[in-house]
């Protein structure tokens, strides 16, 4: 055994990892671009929903409700999109990613990550079609709960990859790069609808069957791709998991990395029932991450403003053509703050960055929300000046989220799976997002509309709560082997009285070493 040491209760020896060895090479980083592209799927739609349901074409059509509505100048001015069905367009298709994310984890231990990457482009591809084309609210409908199948397959797929292709020392750079596809897939579906608005009255259609560029790129992607190293001895294929890890490191001397892997898989292997075992009191730190993350990362507000933004900017009495322009402006904010996030996540560490950027997010809904309670009122028109400032706090809450829960909402709960719940806990934390994404979608206009102003406190209050729980109960992950994490939660002032004593292991015969 590479190292020495004993096999433990995670399935691995003890602490090797400046045993890895190995180099950043044209082979992981063309893998994980390639990977990464499955993240713009997600942010393309988050980016074209929005813009879609403020065309006036669109809203005509298909919910002629709401059209007249906005018609109508005497409408209170939160309350103007206020309807369910509405939010059913854009909420339909995260209940279907959270149903599909749970078929998808399976799908991944057993096939690899790759078959459900190549699952969800075409799911997507299926969708975009379908929703180009819808002639009726049924059609409509179906192309978004399978653009809603692709999304939960990527997104359980896609950062699992990412976070086992890419070296120790940079994984949480590298695991980004999803992230970054997303927010430039809000930024290129913002600019599409910014285009489109003009091409009446099709324009809409052309705005979603563009959906179909990513989902073919994600497709072909999937399918030229390696497959993990990890996954593959995980089904016991340890040669060609052998080989693609010598390939991807640069180096035959890969026997510490291998070696973890070997023992992790071991004990993968011996779980025939990962969701049962994830629910064992050694996998709750894990589990209590896989959960909360996700459900914070929707909690602080991102989604209502990047699903609606044309229809939030429209609401704070923003014309047409300069709500388009506000939330093209937000889109680019976001992908550009990412790349923030990439330079120094392992550098400075994921706690820094989450912290520091709940405490201005909060600290913009605040200002926003007092903004909006003295200067705008229900039928009322924000002066050019205050318009300006509402729109560079927005900003601002975006570039923190952009550097922190962005991205670091998907890269923590995606490293600190040991391989026999891995896949299991992916796919938890997709469906958390998407349940959490689904709830905040379908609820937001009537919040908006009930809430007023006060939905930016609302928001505020959650930050408070999630950056107050970063600081408590989450340790650093960086420079941590993905295969040795579960060391981390033995050091934790609170998770190692939970993770300590594993007596209904089967590997409690043999001992693990600690420092």
């Amino acid at each position: 055994m590479a190292g020495g040491g004993s096999i433990g209760p995670a399935g691995v020896a003890k602490e090797r990892a400046e045993q890895y060895r190995g180099k950043v090479t044209p082979s992981v980083i063309c893998a994980c671009f390639v990977a990464a592209i499955g993240g713009s799927i997600f942010g393309y739609d988050i980016g074209i929903s929005g813009g879609v349901t403020s065309m006036d074409a669109f809203l005509e059509k298909f919910f002629h409700g709401v059209y007249l509505k906005k018609k109508h100048a005497h409408e209170n001015n939160y309350c103007k999109y206020d309807d369910q069905g509405l939010a059913s367009f854009t909420s339909s298709l995260y209940l279907a990613g959270l149903v599909a994310s749970l078929v998808a984890g399976p799908v991944t231990r057993i096939y690899g990550r790759r078959a459900s990457i190549v699952c969800g482009g075409v799911s997507f591809l299926i969708g975009a079609v379908l929703n180009a084309s819808a002639i009726n609210l049924g059609m409509l409908l179906l192309g978004r709960i399978m653009l809603g199948i692709g999304i939960g397959f990527g997104n359980q797929a896609v950062p699992l990859y990412l976070s086992e292709m890419a070296p120790t020392h940079i994984r949480g750079g590298m695991n980004i790069m999803f992230q970054l596809a997303t927010t430039f897939g809000i930024f290129i579906a913002n600019m599409v609808n910014y285009g489109t608005q003009k091409l009446q009255p099709w324009g809409w259609r052309l705005s979603l069957g563009l959906a179909a560029v990513p989902a073919l790129l994600m497709t072909v992607g999937g399918l030229l791709l390696p497959e993990t190293p990890n996954s593959l001895i995980e089904r016991g294929l340890h040669e060609r998991g052998r080989k693609i890890l010598e390939k991807i490191r640069g180096t035959k001397d890969v026997n510490a990395e291998f070696q973890d892997m070997l023992d992790a898989s071991e004990l993968a292997n011996s779980i025939k029932h990962p969701f049962r075992n994830i629910l064992k009191r050694k996998n709750r730190p894990q589990l209590v991450m896989a959960i909360l993350m996700p459900a914070f990362q929707i909690l602080t507000g991102i989604n209502s403003i990047l699903f609606y933004a044309p229809v939030l900017f429209q609401s704070l009495g923003f014309g047409g053509n300069a709500s388009l322009y506000s939330s093209a402006l937000t889109g680019a904010v976001l992908c550009s703050s990412t790349f923030i996030s990439i330079a120094t996540v392992d550098k400075l560490g994921r706690r820094f960055l989450l912290i520091s950027g709940g405490i201005q997010m909060i600290t913009c809904q605040v200002v926003v929300a007092i903004v909006l309670g003295v200067k705008f009122g229900d039928n009322e028109h924000l002066s050019k000046g205050v318009s300006v400032l509402v729109v560079v706090i927005i900003c601002l809450f975006v570039v923190a989220f952009g550097w922190s829960w962005g991205p670091l909402g998907w890269t923590v709960p995606s490293e600190i799976f040991p391989l026999e719940t891995r896949s299991a806990g992916q796919s938890i934390t997709v469906a958390v997002n998407l349940l959490f994404t689904f709830i905040i979608a379908q609820s937001f206009l009537s919040l908006l509309c009930a809430l007023k102003f006060g939905i930016f406190l609302f928001f505020a209050a959650w930050i408070t709560l999630m950056t107050i729980f970063i600081f408590f109960f989450l340790p650093e992950t960086k420079g941590i082997p993905i295969e040795e994490m579960i060391f981390l939660w033995r050091k934790h002032w609170f998770w190692k009285r939970l993770v300590q004593h594993d007596d209904d292991d089967h590997t409690t015969a043999h001992s693990i070493q600690l420092p």
